[in-house]
């Protein structure tokens, strides 16, 4: 069977369960005695051992077979949580990622078998009460031909253990049951429907024993059927219908388990402070879905979903270059649109039957494109779930005890953009964690709590996403900054003593520009900063920084919602059409030639209290304007930041929603031009970017 087709999946749900992981040890290593986060990262091994399995990767399922050993033993109380171990099972993500990376860029998992990595996981194995682990003994082997009975459950050895957590949960209430599940004699992959029965019944319970063990069946060491004993709130009909709808399963047999007919049954006395809870099941169990068993059995008219869970199967995975190809089919139905819009201006203004099947088509283009934008957008929060493992990496790293908050992880952002910003906001938590943050030291003498404080917040603000980089550290340093500039040839003394904090901070965004005393493997090297803006920008997006000498520094980002359809205002300059965004618009003025005052041989005017600098766009341009110099000036004025600017236009035509057309590589050198857009009447208009006129 050939499974390359399933390669896509394997790889999205593969690095869910990574990034599960990793989140999931980090609470552990907070809190190692959680026994929720215990379960869940058994769950999420035996997951990913299992799909590895399916696949062929043989190395990553070795791994993470290992790895679930571990935290077999941490559920059954025999191992608790130590430090060393947290730093192994690190180790041991960072060997599944390399698996990862590697089977998506050939297909195969390449040969490194990670032997010193399985060595450490199995002498974490052999320290359980100072002694070797001896191997779990296996369940007797079903008997081909039971007498008198098909409930080949009944032919399976049960330890203590096992009774006492058939019996603890009887005494629940709840219900206990066999069931033999026998696969098709023509299924090619027995293991993969193996697998499918039981994530199918462990939505309805809990498995507590496999037979032939949970391994061997994925190992696909047995022959036709396998045997299973369940705890379960749910009726036997139910729970065998849910294995008998798994395709290429030929017969599903159940029953009431009844203890006094299995092998090896000895009545045994259970006393409540011994009993162990039916979670604590058999190293040969499958893991369970929930923690059911722990749980107050529900009612039964409740049985069919627990309020407030979230609905399964509501989403699907879309290629994103399908949704390119939609987001381009919805641009130029607004190209059309518009174009229908320009003919009838032209044609008949008063025809108010084409005008209102104009606005209906305008009002469904609207709403496509909106949902088509829903559908591209995504939370950020893929790509920041993987920053507080890093921050505690850096920790030891550095030798500086810090500590990352994060919020607004949920604020949505076009998929295009998602992809792009990883880089940049791991620069900026790496500068916050090696140049903010001051040593141990320092930070006692400056009254500081021990621990570094870095914050990611990410929030939506209008048509933009702002995402702030903070830290409570040493802040910018700018006579450092200035200093090295000067010795650097980048500024001369002069121009460094008339210039403001805020200029010299800039300084920091030159490329190759770097303060550190020396390179080290998390900065230093003189990249970083200039690459963080240089790709924000790419985004149409701008970076900030606010500091305050021994108390800290702010960087933030704003990045727009989407790259590719915006609403503008289409303005005329010396007899061209231009479009500026209206996200970067404040207002728009009628200014007097006499309101005009130079300050440093530039114009500015005097706006509500405020001092606004002028951009004449026909002298930037170089067009000519086509208005005399007697006549009132239209002011756009825009915003970048906290700096504004008034652009001077001749004319506006007014808002208009437009499609984003790249220019291409050979018209990148002109930094104020974003971008063209083709308009109703078949005429190209540039797009102005606020930022870079700024």
């Amino acid at each position: 069977m050939d499974v390359s087709q399933y390669l896509e999946i394997f790889l999205d749900e593969t690095k869910e369960h990574l990034q599960n992981l990793n989140t999931q040890i980090l609470e552990l290593e907070a809190d190692p005695e959680n026994m929720n986060t215990i379960n869940e990262i058994f769950r999420a091994a035996h997951s990913l051992k299992g799909m590895a399995g399916t696949m062929g990767y043989k190395r990553m399922q070795n791994l993470t077979h290992d790895m679930e050993n571990v935290f077999s033993e941490v559920r059954n109380g025999n191992i608790k949580v130590q430090p060393e171990m947290i730093d192994v099972l690190f180790r041991c993500l960072d060997a599944l990622d390399e698996y990862t990376n590697s089977i998506q860029e050939s297909a195969d998992e390449g040969t490194n078998d990670n032997e010193p990595l399985i060595k450490q996981l199995n002498n974490i194995l052999k320290k359980v009460s100072g002694e070797e682990v001896q191997e779990a003994a296996q369940p007797a082997a079903v008997s081909n031909e039971p007498e008198g009975s098909n409930e080949k459950w009944h032919d399976i050895a049960l330890d203590d253990s096992q009774i006492r957590v058939i019996m603890e949960a009887e005494k629940q209430g709840k219900n206990v049951y066999g069931i033999n599940v026998v696969v098709q004699e023509t299924c090619i992959l027995k293991a993969a429907r193996a697998f499918l029965v039981f994530k199918a019944v462990e939505e309805l319970g809990e498995i507590i024993i496999s037979n032939p063990s949970a391994q061997d069946v994925e190992d696909e060491k047995f022959d036709k059927d396998f045997t299973l004993i369940i705890i379960s709130d749910y009726s036997l009909d139910e729970v065998i219908k849910a294995a008998g709808n798994v395709s290429e399963i030929s017969n599903v047999t159940g029953a009431p388990l009844e203890l006094e007919k299995t092998k090896n049954y000895r009545p045994i006395e259970v006393k409540e402070e011994t009993a162990k809870p039916a979670t604590e099941a058999a190293n040969t169990a499958a893991p369970a879905k929930e923690d059911k068993s722990v749980k107050a059995a529900p009612a039964k008219a409740e049985k069919k979903q627990t309020p407030g869970k979230p609905v399964v199967n509501r989403t699907v995975r879309v290629d994103i270059e399908k949704l390119d190809v939609l987001m381009n089919l919805v641009s130029e139905l607004i190209i059309a649109k518009n174009s229908l819009v320009s003919a009838t201006d032209q044609e008949q203004a008063g025809n108010s039957g084409i005008n209102e099947h104009i606005e209906y088509l305008e009002s469904v283009t609207t709403s496509l494109h909106e949902s088509v934008m829903k559908v591209r957008m995504v939370p950020i929060e893929s790509v920041v779930n993987k920053f507080p493992r890093m921050i505690r990496d850096l920790s030891k790293k550095l030798d500086k005890k810090m500590e990352l908050y994060m919020s607004g992880e949920e604020t949505e952002l076009d998929r295009t953009v998602v992809d792009e910003i990883g880089d940049p906001l791991m620069h900026l938590l790496r500068n916050s964690a090696d140049h903010g943050l001051e040593s141990a030291e320092v930070r006692a003498q400056r009254g500081k709590p021990a621990v570094g404080s870095i914050f990611l917040d990410a929030y939506q603000d209008g048509n933009n996403v702002v995402i702030e980089v903070r830290d409570d550290g040493n802040g910018i340093d700018t006579e450092a900054v200035k200093n090295k500039a000067i010795e650097r040839g980048v500024i001369t003394p002069e121009q460094a003593a008339g210039m403001a904090d805020k200029d010299i901070i800039n300084l920091l965004f030159l490329p190759s520009f770097s303060t550190a005393k020396q390179v080290t493997d998390v900065s230093g090297r003189g990249v970083g900063l200039d690459v963080v803006r240089s790709k924000i920008e790419s985004l149409s997006g701008e970076v900030e920084v606010k500091s305050k000498l021994g108390v800290g520094s702010t960087w933030t980002i704003r990045l727009p919602l989407t790259l590719a359809i915006i609403q503008t205002l289409m303005v005329v300059v010396g007899g061209e059409k231009y479009a500026i965004s209206l996200g970067s618009i404040q207002t728009i003025e009628d200014i007097a030639p006499n309101e005009i005052k130079l300050v440093q041989n530039k114009e500015v005017i005097h706006l509500r209290g405020t001092v606004i600098p002028l951009i004449r766009l026909s002298e930037l341009l170089d067009v000519e304007s086509a208005r005399t110099e007697e006549e009132n000036l239209i002011v756009v004025i825009v915003k970048k930041g906290d700096k504004l600017a008034g652009l001077v236009v001749d004319d506006m035509i007014g808002q208009q929603e437009i499609v984003i057309k790249s220019l291409g590589k050979y018209i990148k050198q002109c930094k104020f031009i974003s971008g063209a857009t083709i308009l109703g009447d078949g005429e190209v208009a540039l797009i102005l970017d606020a930022n870079a006129l700024l």
